[in-house]
C-alpha cells in the first residue's frame, strides 16, 4: 500500500467520522426535543386528568342534588 492509498483511506475515514459525529449531534438534538415534548404532554395529561376529576365531581354533585329534590 503506497502513501497515496493511505491518504485516500484516511480522508475517507475522516469523512465517515464527520458523518457519524453529525448524526450523533442530530440524534442528540432530536432526543432532547422528544424529551421536551414528552414532558409537555405529560403535564398536559395531568391537567386533563384533573379537569376530568373536577367534571366528575361536579356531575356527581348535580346527581345528588337532583335525587334529593326527588325525595322532597
Amino acid at each position: 500500500m503506497n502513501m497515496n492509498d493511505i491518504k485516500i483511506k484516511m480522508t475517507h475515514l475522516e469523512s465517515q467520522t464527520d458523518e457519524l459525529l453529525g448524526l450523533c449531534q442530530r440524534l442528540s438534538e432530536e432526543n432532547a426535543h422528544l424529551r421536551k415534548q414528552l414532558n409537555s404532554m405529560t403535564a398536559e395529561r395531568a391537567g386533563m386528568v384533573e379537569l376530568k376529576e373536577q367534571a366528575r365531581n361536579h356531575v356527581e354533585g348535580m346527581i345528588t342534588r337532583l335525587r334529593s329534590m326527588e325525595n322532597v
